[in-house]
């Protein structure tokens, strides 16, 4: 009886570990398990790892190069960045002289046209054209036919003109005299060419020594026949094109000067 006893805790002793065995062994299977899932785990990591080192190393890369054209192109960067700059002063500089080449014209023509209101609009005509102010004044206002001589009656007329000019440093007068197309020759004169010429001295002298206008300020040019108003074919033609322009225009040196813009460095 106690040997069977003996036999029977013998087999359950078995049992026990034998069914601990089968324990222990389902335990190191999950661990097994769960550490190739770390070892794989580890392997995804390590090659991200990689991946980011990789990347790292080329923005390190990148980064060097960049410093690199930074330190050569700094210079020329500079360079340009200065000759946009002397670009846009250009156009400011060059948009404030027009606008105050505008706005010169734009008095000169008010104070013009307030100064000589008492003539009539078809012998005296003020207008911008382009960049300067015309003053167009008919020849029966400034000198008796076929002459070269001023009439009395123009002193009133320049003047008011010469006491614009007078008030403005910053402009010149051009004096152009102009003809109908019916040819004239006398003791005094061989053509237009001399009528229109003549014509144009002679307001050119009277601005200067009567109304003190700076000489340096004045140029007389003839014109002739050839720069007509209107149709030489009939009296009322003829008539608008006897004519003298006293052109004003401001100082265009510092136009002059204006015209070349600063080029770009590379």
């Amino acid at each position: 009886m106690i040997v069977m006893k003996q036999s029977v805790r013998l087999v359950l002793l078995m049992i026990v570990c034998l069914l601990s065995l089968n324990s222990c062994g389902s335990k190191v299977k999950q661990l097994e398990e769960q550490l190739q899932t770390k070892v794989e785990q580890v392997s995804q990591l390590e090659s991200q790892l990689e991946h980011l080192r990789g990347t790292n190393s080329s923005l390190l890369d990148r980064l060097s190069d960049l410093s690199v054209i930074t330190q050569t192109d700094a210079k020329s960067i500079q360079n340009s960045l200065e000759s946009m700059n002397r670009q846009n002063d250009y156009i400011q500089n060059l948009t404030t002289k027009i606008h105050e080449k505008d706005s010169i014209n734009l008095a000169l023509v008010t104070n013009l046209k307030r100064s000589l209101l008492d003539f009539n609009d078809d012998d005296i005509q003020v207008q911008v054209k382009g960049s300067a102010v015309y003053v167009s004044i008919a020849d029966k206002l400034l000198f008796r036919s076929g002459s070269t001589r001023l009439s009395q009656k123009s002193g009133d007329i320049l003047q008011k003109v010469a006491s614009i000019i007078n008030d403005h440093d910053d402009i010149n007068v051009l004096v152009e005299g102009h003809t109908d197309s019916v040819p004239i020759a006398n003791e005094k004169v061989n053509d237009n060419w001399d009528l229109s010429v003549l014509r144009a001295t002679a307001v050119v002298r009277e601005l200067q020594h009567k109304h003190q206008v700076e000489p340096n300020r004045l140029t007389a040019a003839g014109r002739s026949e050839y720069i007509p108003k209107a149709d030489n074919e009939t009296k009322v033609g003829q008539s608008q094109n006897r004519r003298t322009e006293i052109i004003i225009t401001p100082k265009l040196d510092q136009f002059f000067k204006l015209l070349k813009a600063p080029q770009l460095l590379g």
